[in-house]
């Protein structure tokens, strides 16, 4: 028993003494650090003893203390520096085999935010490591490499292949939305469009369990769908009521990155805008240091009243001499978004920009270019000086769109003579470009061509094989193009003499070759495109239309301003055109109040212009809360968007006064289109005098005809004249209210917008006289547009009998002697 008992003793001490020896010292001095230099201390007293446990715990530690604090208070060159660190980057290369899955992508993710080079052995080590075991990482793991590859531009690689795969094998497993987002951006060059609905579907079970606080989730959402350029609504419009919530806690960096991905996506909301510009405003004050003002100049300056402008553009000139190279360049974006004409500041950014030129990439330098050229900035010398670094990061690009961007930005300088090195690498990269890329190239050429003197009368070789080489490129993508949505992608902004010339014919064959492809997905983005070509097809026309009354439950509400749109611009009705209208009429009517102010009204113009009013939508508009919402919009507009909702408001209210009297909805535009008029004082083309000049002669006398005159509602009729009730001219007893200089400058008398009209004898007529350019019809036809209709109901409602002298009939052949023009008047006016 005394044997026994003084072996458990003697164990007992042996397990006690154990104990002491296992505490991990090492760590629990790790574990009190407060500051970089307390971790290199234990480091450099401890090499030995260092552990794959101390050098992860250390590594992560370094990177904690560096993302507490504000960006510009960072010292990670100093961490890089310190001979401590080369120590912790030693060590961890030489024991990658020790470490466990999720210390090593931790240790990866750690030395890459200590902006490691990736192609540092450690990190290619690290990397390799990962990619063997990657097939059993958890997804938090593989989120977190997934997102490391990024930092190395790796988003095209193969092993980025493999873990959009394996996202593809795994997503219903994901139920951390963290997790989730952060694969969805990484991934997002790769996802077919089946894996992309099916992450937005992913995303959009998350969303309802996350938690509303947290607006980092929804923006990392809307950041995939910026990255994949696919516009979901529904998914957006979530978001946002997220980010409305979180406006309290959003600051200028946050708001800035938001309102970056809209403008992008080009989703426009309202009361996000609004409330984003009031809480930008509040910040003003608190945003004193370089960084956070920049986030809050970019933001704000677009949509604020020109005193805040004015302030934020004093405050900028203040710190203008502290800003670093990127934020010079989104000032100086910003300065040419406003339009600014604060030549000291512009001073002060281009100089900071200058002094830090080598350190810009050649996007960067090419943005720098495009934002100083259309500020119209005056410097010759600086622009020399971009020019040649644009063209030496040209000579070196091997990418089709950093070759397309490069040529376009070059193209807008002015330059005696192209070299031969420019138009040598665009020709080598042209035939891997998309149609938009094609596109572009074509402006540039035509630039080139036009400002080339040594050629000007004899366009040289080089300029004509490259329009050869760009005309065989597309042909050839338009042929071979089997994918309906990629190609409505690549013509998305595609427009210009060169592609209407050269592959607009094809482009349309390629599309009704495509014509079993359009669906609900993408009836909205074709209807758009065939608005914005001027291009009628009753082929495909047709199809959208079923498609739509088919599907219209599937379209997004707002995406039925865009489907209408060729209907009502073009003049077309479809079988189904009474279908058609109704249900999208029907789809769109709940959702009035969601609306942005702005395109509600964009809608009702398009649905008046085909003669289409309905009420709910009418009175919805023309209600004094959302004339109010709509002014509160308007400022956080850009100008041109701005001007233009305005004057569809105006044409609007025309229209609905004149066809929709019983809507009893007042003319509040008098004062606005007085003053659109004294603005537009335009000029009269010489067919438009030629006209005038001809119909005095057979009126009788040029007193029997007034030129330019304004109706009540502010029509401007290019020339009126009155009939008695035998068909015979009446002189006016008033002069003409306006002049004609030698030039065509039409001089207006302010009297004459009173719309005052002399009263009309019994059984005579007013007969408005138009000459109709192509503006007014259809670019591949000779079918008359919605506008040219719905001004001449108007001017029938007014009293008119209404002539319309389409150009190709004035200008065509049968009518090329005077006698000929002289006939066709009178056969138009005294049928």
């Amino acid at each position: 028993m005394m044997f026994r008992f003084r072996s458990v003793n003697s164990c007992l001490r042996r397990l006690l003494h154990g104990g002491a020896v296992t505490r991990d010292q090492v760590l629990e001095q790790l574990q009190v650090c407060s500051a970089e230099n307390h971790v290199f201390d234990v480091v450099g007293k401890n090499k030995a003893k260092l552990t794959v446990d101390h050098v992860n715990y250390a590594v992560r530690l370094l990177w904690q203390f560096q993302k507490e604090r504000p960006e510009m208070l960072r010292t990670v060159d100093l961490i890089k520096s310190h001979q401590q660190f080369l120590t912790l980057r030693v060590l961890a290369e030489n024991k990658i085999d020790l470490m466990d899955d999720f210390m090593l992508i931790d240790m990866l993710y750690a030395f890459l935010r200590l902006n490691m080079e990736p192609h540092d052995s450690l990190i290619q080590q690290l990397v390799s490591e990962a990619w063997l075991r990657i097939d059993r990482f958890p997804m938090a793991s593989l989120s977190k490499f997934a997102v490391c590859l990024n930092d190395q531009h790796l988003q095209h690689s193969p092993l980025m292949g493999r873990i959009t795969s394996i996202v593809n094998e795994r997503l219903p497993t994901i139920d951390d939305a963290r997790i989730l987002t952060a694969l969805m951006i990484s991934v997002s060059s790769l996802v077919s469009p089946q894996l992309r609905d099916a992450l937005i579907s992913r995303a959009d079970h998350l969303l309802h369990t996350t938690d509303p606080s947290n607006y980092n989730i929804p923006r990392r959402m809307v950041q995939f769908l910026r990255n994949i350029k696919y516009i979901h609504r529904p998914l957006l419009e979530r978001c946002n009521e997220i980010f409305l919530r979180n406006i309290p806690r959003l600051d200028a960096e946050n708001l800035s990155i938001i309102l970056g991905l809209y403008q992008s996506l080009q989703f426009n909301n309202c009361d996000f805008r609004l409330a984003a510009k009031q809480k930008l405003t509040e910040l003003i004050d608190s945003s004193i240091d370089p960084f956070s003002f920049t986030k809050l100049f970019v933001a704000l300056a677009p949509m604020a009243t020109p005193e805040i402008r004015e302030r934020l553009e004093n405050t900028a000139l203040l710190l203008a001499d502290e800003l670093n190279a990127q934020q010079a360049l989104a000032v100086a974006e910003a300065l040419e978004e406003i339009q600014s004409r604060n030549l000291s500041l512009m001073n002060k950014i281009a100089s900071v920009i200058q002094r830090n030129l080598h350190l810009y990439k050649s996007v960067e330098v090419a943005r720098i270019t495009q934002a100083l050229f259309l500020l119209q900035y005056q410097n010759p010398e600086l622009f020399a000086t971009l020019r040649n670094i644009l063209i030496k990061f040209l000579e070196h690009s091997v990418f089709p769109y950093e070759v397309t961007m490069l040529t376009r930005v070059l193209s807008m300088l002015p330059c005696p003579r192209l070299e031969e090195a420019v138009v040598s690498r665009v020709d080598a990269v042209v035939e891997q470009c998309n149609l938009s890329e094609l596109n572009t190239i074509s402006f540039a050429v035509a630039k080139w061509v036009r400002n080339d003197q040594s050629y000007r009368h004899n366009t040289h070789s080089k300029y004509v094989r490259l329009l050869q080489t760009l005309n065989r490129c597309g042909h050839e993508r338009l042929q071979t193009a089997d994918r309906l949505d990629l190609l409505l992608d690549e013509l998305k902004y595609v427009s210009g003499e060169w592609f209407e010339e050269m592959l607009l014919d094809e482009t349309m064959i390629t599309l009704q070759r495509m014509i079993d492809q359009i669906n609900w997905t993408n009836v909205s983005e074709l209807a758009f495109f065939l608005t914005r070509i001027n291009h009628l097809s009753p082929p495909l026309m047709d199809r959208i239309a079923s498609v739509t009354v088919e599907h219209i439950h599937k379209i997004h509400y707002s995406a039925t301003y865009a489907t209408l749109l060729p209907f009502s611009v073009l003049n077309y009705d479809p079988p189904q055109v009474d279908e058609l209208y109704d249900a999208c009429i029907k789809r769109f009517t709940p959702h009035l109040s969601s609306f942005d102010p702005h395109l509600l009204v964009l809608l009702a113009y398009s649905l008046a212009v085909a003669d289409h009013f309905p009420e709910e939508l009418i009175r919805a508009i023309f209600s004094i809360d959302f004339l109010g919402k709509l002014d509160s919009q308007l400022e956080t507009l850009p100008d041109a968007l701005n001007m233009r909702t305005r004057l569809r408001l105006m044409e609007l209210n025309r229209a609905v006064c004149l066809e929709c009297p019983e809507y009893q909805v007042p003319w509040f535009h008098e004062r606005y289109c007085q003053q659109l008029h004294r603005k537009g004082n335009g000029s009269v083309s010489p067919v438009q005098q030629q006209i005038h000049k001809m119909l005095g002669e057979v009126l009788g006398g040029i007193n029997c005809v007034q030129m330019a005159v304004v109706t009540p509602y502010f029509y401007t009729i290019d020339f009126e004249c009155k009939l008695d009730k035998h068909l015979k001219p009446l002189s006016y007893i008033e002069p003409s209210t306006l002049q004609i200089s030698d030039r065509g400058k039409v001089h207006w008398d302010t009297s004459s917008l009173e719309n005052i009209r002399d009263e009309l004898p019994t059984g005579a007529q007013r007969v408005a006289v138009d000459f109709l350019d192509s503006k007014y019809f259809c670019k591949n036809t000779h079918h008359m547009k919605g506008e040219a209709l719905m001004r001449k109901r108007h001017l029938e409602i007014l009293g008119y009998r209404v002539v319309q002298i389409p150009h190709f009939e004035w200008n065509s052949m049968e009518l090329s002697t005077q006698d000929a023009w002289k006939e066709y008047l009178k056969k138009k006016i005294f049928r």
